[in-house]
């Protein structure tokens, strides 16, 4: 009874918050001073640029703006912070300074409000670099007040869907997002370094292929035909090789029906790369360097803490087989595993489920996911995939029934997927087809048959390594982040009930 009288309490002060909020804009409008038809503002320094240049700065006067985040208002003078796009700077306001109806004004605004402020730099006698105010404007009107100060916005379901308040009362989300944006930049600069062309494929696909994945399926209206949002950036890049670029990447947004989790949003950012003439091995090598690259030039490091694990990217990654790597932390080895019968009573005995239609190397990813995958916590290159898992992939001349692929996983998470590129047209062709029937069978993740690019293959494409890289995955571990969504601006959200 207690909490629902507070709970009517909280509301009823919000309602009256609100209320003076807007009469106080009312009185602004009425007496012509609406900030909302102010259009400009000329910002001459900012926070950070001011308090670490504090010597150029000093007596000089200079114009901020930014959002007023607390204000101590004593008599005849007042102190308030104000945070702009660097951080946080005070400014120092006396009534015979900016005036009294200036001084009037600031007295009745709200934490929130967004302010021009313009005078000199100064440091107090407590030591804090500050602007002594000249003249103030009030720019924008804050009509909601801000998360409780010392309590913050901490519910992390309203922090992912009003991001823009997360950002204003918690200032180390920007940052995230800051590095978010470095990273791409390095990752751009590294691949344009290594003779890469970015390029731009289309979103909308008629088919969904070059994963494995349920996709999203839309209607163009002028066509009458069910389109498909991107899946992959994979086909596409592929006959670019084909149409002779050498070396093409593509940083784009990509589309999944699926799950959503800490790993997983429908959609996400994918980084994919082709280069002729080289293969999974020269994937490898230029996916070790591009990270630990970026790494260094966004951080400053090589060697990352997430969480509680230390991660070092500075030295050679771990190479093993996926064989290898069951055999190593599950006891069996598929070397010695010859038919269907003897996989699917390896995994009975050790509780692994399988469908009716998973064959071998099927069974073998299964025991990978079981036992393996969350063993992998230095960078470690998971090689050697089974055939039946990589359909895009080119077998392994001295094993046809294992794949010229890889894996890239840290922390038990999958970071890099790549493979010397199935260029054989004959060879694609049934594998598609075994694609369609799998999806026949019920599979919503297998691919459909794409003839255009056989027909691309059929003209010939070199030899060619490819690569994919989840960008979200990838600030995840460069900024220490939990959750995708705490990398991602605007994670999907399902709608609040009305």
């Amino acid at each position: 009874m207690a909490n629902n009288e507070n709970r009517t309490e909280q509301v009823q002060d919000l309602n009256e918050l609100l209320q003076i909020r807007r009469d106080k804009l009312t009185e602004l409008q009425e007496n012509g001073q609406n900030p909302f038809e102010i259009t400009k503002y000329d910002v001459t320094a900012h926070s950070k640029e001011i308090i670490e240049n504090f010597d150029c700065f000093e007596g000089k006067t200079v114009s901020i703006a930014g959002r007023m985040m607390s204000k101590r208002v004593m008599g005849k003078a007042s102190f308030a912070h104000f945070r702009d796009n660097d951080g946080l700077i005070q400014s120092y306001i006396r009534k015979d300074e900016v005036g009294e109806d200036v001084y009037l004004g600031f007295k009745k605004m709200d934490i929130g409000d967004i302010v021009g402020i313009e005078g000199t730099v100064f440091r107090t006698q407590h030591g804090e670099v500050s602007i002594r105010a000249q003249k103030l404007v009030l720019l924008s009107k804050s009509l909601l007040p801000l998360p409780e100060k010392f309590h913050g916005l901490k519910d992390m379901d309203t922090r992912y869907r009003q991001r823009y308040v997360d950002l204003i009362v918690n200032p180390e989300v920007k940052d995230t997002f800051v590095k978010r944006s470095k990273i791409i930049t390095e990752i751009r600069r590294f691949l344009d370094g290594e003779q890469f062309l970015e390029v731009e494929t289309p979103v909308l696909h008629t088919i969904a292929g070059g994963a494995t994945a349920r996709p999203f399926i839309t209607h163009h209206n002028a066509q009458n035909m069910d389109m498909y949002m991107r899946i992959a950036l994979e086909l596409h890049l592929k006959r670019l090789i084909v149409g002779g670029f050498e070396r093409v990447y593509e940083l784009g947004r990509v589309f999944r029906n699926e799950g959503m989790d800490t790993k997983h949003n429908p959609e996400f950012t994918l980084l994919e790369l082709y280069q002729a003439y080289t293969d999974y091995e020269g994937m490898m090598n230029l996916t070790e360097n591009l990270i630990r690259t970026v790494a260094q030039n966004v951080l400053g490091t090589t060697t990352l803490v997430y969480g509680d694990q230390e991660i070092d990217l500075g030295k050679p990654f771990e190479r093993i087989s996926m064989t290898d790597v069951v055999k190593k932390y599950s006891g069996v080895d598929f070397n010695e595993i010859t038919t269907l019968e003897q996989a699917r009573a390896v995994a009975k005995e050790h509780h692994i489920e399988y469908e009716e239609r998973h064959m071998i190397g099927d069974i073998l990813n299964l025991f990978f996911d079981e036992y393996a995958e969350k063993n992998l916590v230095q960078p470690t290159f998971v090689t050697d995939y089974p055939v039946e898992i990589s359909p895009l992939a080119k077998k392994k001349p001295s094993n046809p029934k294992l794949t010229e692929r890889f894996e890239l996983f840290i922390l038990g998470r999958e970071h890099a997927n790549a493979f010397s590129e199935l260029n054989d047209p004959i060879d694609q062709k049934e594998r598609f087809e075994h694609q369609v029937e799998l999806k026949k069978a019920g599979d919503d993740e297998a691919g459909d048959m794409d003839t255009d690019y056989i027909t691309a293959l059929e003209y010939g494409m070199p030899p060619t390594g490819g690569l994919g890289i989840g960008i979200d995955r990838l600030v995840m571990l460069l900024t220490n982040s939990e959750s995708i969504r705490d990398v991602l601006l605007f994670p999907t959200m399902k709608p609040l009930s009305e």
